[in-house]
């Protein structure tokens, strides 16, 4: 055990420390150089620099270690310990490649945003895929979930932070530049898809055998917005009766409802099978309708 432990550790450090790198590059060498804006924490620091005057990774390491201590006073140390090693790390790369002043394109916006997309979002994929998070926008939205609006989901908080940077940055600089954003956070999204799932599937089913049944159906139903299914099952090895419940989903809403589970029960089975098609009522399917 110990030896596989150290292994995962030092892969853990290997892609993850890949997964920064390609992130920074993706925001020093792609993002800045063309003038371009995105959401989280990097378009909040780049819109920022230009009002108060100080370097934009300075910003974003002062803006990070901020969500830190939120995230360590308003949800617990437990989550707090989940984004502490790239709050700190990731800001020191991001540093570092900036200092490099190193331009893989730049004067033009198309091919930057569809490049920043890709590798940025290769990068992010690899971070999350071994189960670490920047601890960005998507834990604030994380905090006001918790303490404020509860009543909204987590991705729709996120998704109305994102807009909200983006929108700025149409105002402050100009509607080309929100446009590319758009379409580089498509992107990005998109190929964080894929690093997480492959090629294969733009949704997934998930099987979930928990003890946590109750607050896990609660959570999908009302956070994340999709129907559950749940049937009685009978272990081969124990012959015990548990309760299965399953949900369809986009593999992003799976990301979601994998780390609500390890928080309410780190001993769940989690099954997750790629979807062809689906066909039926709720966003995303294909409705039941013959073509005319």
């Amino acid at each position: 055990m110990g030896n596989k432990n150290y292994k995962k550790i030092v892969i853990d450090i290997i892609i993850v420390t890949i997964g920064c790198i390609l992130t920074a590059f993706s925001i020093t060498s792609i993002l800045k150089p063309n003038g371009l804006i995105s959401g989280g924490i990097t378009g909040i620091s780049i819109i920022l620099e230009k009002f108060i005057h100080i370097k934009y990774t300075y910003i974003y390491y002062a803006l990070s270690l901020f969500v830190l201590l939120s995230a360590w006073l308003a949800v617990g140390k437990k989550e707090a310990l989940k984004i502490i090693t790239l709050s700190v790390t990731f800001p020191i790369i991001l540093i570092v490649l900036e200092n490099l002043n190193y331009n893989f394109i730049s004067n033009d916006m198309i091919l930057g945003s569809v490049y920043y997309g890709i590798i940025g979002g290769i990068g992010v994929g690899l971070v999350l895929k071994r189960g670490f998070s920047f601890g960005g926008t998507d834990t604030v939205a994380k905090i006001l979930h918790q303490k404020v609006f509860a009543f909204i989901s987590i991705s729709e908080i996120l998704l109305g932070i994102d807009g909200t940077i983006i929108a700025s940055s149409a105002i402050i600089y100009d509607k080309k530049v929100a446009l590319y954003a758009i379409i580089s956070q498509v992107i990005t999204v998109k190929v964080i898809d894929m690093v997480l799932f492959g090629f294969s599937s733009k949704k997934v089913n998930i099987e979930i055998i928990s003890d946590e049944y109750e607050a896990i159906t609660k959570y999908i139903l009302h956070n994340v917005k999709r129907g559950v299914s749940s049937s009685e099952i009978k272990g081969g090895y124990m012959n015990l009766q548990r309760l299965k419940i399953s949900t369809i989903c986009s593999p992003r809403e799976a990301m979601l409802i994998k780390a609500f589970i390890a928080q309410v029960d780190q001993n769940a089975f989690i099954n997750v099978l790629p979807v062809i098609s689906v066909w039926g009522k709720g966003a995303g399917f294909d409705r039941l309708v013959e073509e005319e």
